[in-house]
């Protein structure tokens, strides 16, 4: 792959990885644009059924292998590949900044960053697939086992494809599961770098890394009898469907999907901090493009003014532009499909009676390309579009609210239930809320992202299963085998 460090950016043909090796495919490529100026920056395979089965085999035929490699050894590998990814996270980061137009400083180094972290993590918790002795009687050993599933087929988006990856990955392998991998076709250059440099540890055929449009690709890996695991991380439309292909042949499904999260801020919380902390939960870092985006604020009636003033006045200076830019505080949206889709929510919001818009607004021609200033909306009601569709853009509604019971009615009023973001200095109250609030992971007085250690996941339609955890990474990638042995022969 030629390095992304020098002008002008280019990646090239990338072939996919299967096997240990480099695949193209029968149908052509899918060229690779860039969201930062609309070139093609390189080209991948479009794969298909013929790409995937031998994906899948290769799989296969390594998991016996990979499979009764003592659990310790299985680690340090993946312990070793995350040394060595210490001296590629600045290419890493550069490479997904190109391809997606997530802005570099603040966040795909910081992804990249995790990148170690993870496999450390994973890494360092290979012997702690545990089973249990169970005393049924005196005369049995009754205990149970923790096993490996086999063929692992996950899917990933584009919005912060290393992460999530990585956490697909590292836990699978290390559980004894090999993986089959479709990547996203707008972002798919990063993962197939970072699984090249896994690859050097790896025997052939336990990591495969796949390339084509879902429909094909896609379709294809969720549909073959080989594969006896689903994990994907998308969008709750996709989702369905993946859980439709898992039904049909019986096998375990995880689901990470939208999300359209509330922040809750109490009068106690008109605070600098707090609006700093509402900005980073709206993941406006990333363009709003992020399931965990607390998009809907909820704000208390006595500080809604002074509040909004505050987030309006923090938005306008943030910088949006060049993604490779080192001043750029946001960068690109993925692709001209989805910055259609945003400003059509934008303006579909602006259409509607009472409708103020407090910040940002549909692009225009002096607008860099394809970006979208942080935007606030006021006046919205908790029924709109704008407040229960999942825009995966920088767009915050913001709802004034009096009463608790009031503001967790509101909250829990969708569909959805990924994460919530709680805001006030009575831990009293702000724990309380956080108990009532129907969301998988609930923050309080903090806006950060995933962290490693803790069961990540969602309520609703926001998916099924756990990931970033140990007891994730036990329930997600292997099944319980229990075993009776009569001791009296």
């Amino acid at each position: 792959m030629t390095r992304v460090d020098a002008s002008p950016y280019f990646v090239g043909d990338v072939e996919m990885l299967v096997d240990g090796s480099g695949l193209s495919a029968e149908q052509g490529w899918i060229e690779v644009e860039s969201p930062r100026d609309g070139s093609i920056i390189g080209r991948v395979p479009r794969g298909g059924d013929a790409e995937v089965a031998a994906a899948v085999a290769a799989a296969r035929g390594a998991f016996r292998e990979w499979r009764d490699r003592p659990s310790r050894e299985r680690g340090k590998i993946i312990s070793d590949i995350a040394t060595a990814l210490v001296a590629e996270l600045e290419h890493l980061a550069r490479i997904s900044s190109l391809e997606n137009g997530n802005a570099l400083r603040t966040q795909t180094r910081g992804e990249a960053a995790f990148l170690v972290d993870c496999f450390r993590y994973f890494g360092g918790l290979a012997q702690e697939a545990k089973g249990e002795t169970i005393p049924i009687r005196q005369d049995v050993l009754d205990y149970s086992r923790r096993e490996p599933l086999g063929v692992v087929g996950a899917i990933i988006p584009w919005n912060a494809p290393l992460m999530l990856a990585a956490v697909k990955i590292a836990p699978a392998l290390v559980m004894g599961n090999t993986m089959v991998m479709k990547v996203a076709e707008d972002a798919p250059f990063a993962v197939l770098e970072l699984s090249r440099i896994c690859q050097r540890f790896l025997p052939p055929g336990v990591l495969n890394i796949v390339t084509g449009y879902g429909r094909e690709a896609g379709e294809a890996l969720t549909s073959h009898p080989d594969v006896a695991k689903l994990s994907f991380t998308g969008s709750t439309g996709v989702g369905r469907r993946v859980m439709e292909k898992g039904a049909e042949r019986i096998v375990p499904v995880s689901l990470e999907l939208g999300g359209k999260s509330p922040q809750i801020v109490f009068p106690d919380a008109d605070e600098d901090w707090v609006v700093q902390g509402v900005i980073a939960g709206m993941r406006f870092f990333r363009q709003g493009q992020s399931c965990t985006a607390g998009s809907r604020l909820f704000v208390h009636r006595d500080i809604f003014e002074s509040f909004t003033e505050k987030l309006v006045a923090e938005l306008t200076e943030l910088k949006v532009g060049d993604p490779l830019d080192e001043t750029s505080d946001m960068g690109s949206i993925v692709n001209q499909s989805q910055y259609d889709k945003i400003c059509a929510y934008i303006e579909d919001g602006l259409q509607q009676p009472g409708a103020r818009l407090l910040a940002g607004g549909v692009p225009g021609p002096e607008d860099p390309r394809l970006s979208i200033r942080p935007t606030v909306i006021a006046g919205v009601d908790n029924s709109w579009r704008l407040a229960r569709e999942e825009i995966f853009g920088p767009v915050v509604v913001v709802i004034p609210w009096s009463a608790e019971d009031e503001v967790v009615e509101m909250a829990n009023d969708s569909h959805y239930g990924l994460a919530a973001f709680i805001w006030s200095k009575g831990l009293g109250q702000a724990v309380r809320t956080a108990h009532r609030v129907e969301a998988g992971w609930v923050q309080v007085n903090q806006g950060g992202g995933q962290a490693l250690g803790q069961s990540y996941g969602g309520y609703k339609q926001s998916g099924i299963g756990r990931e970033f955890s140990l007891e994730g990474m036990v329930e997600s990638y292997t099944q319980q085998k229990h075993v009776s042995v009569n001791l009296a022969h």
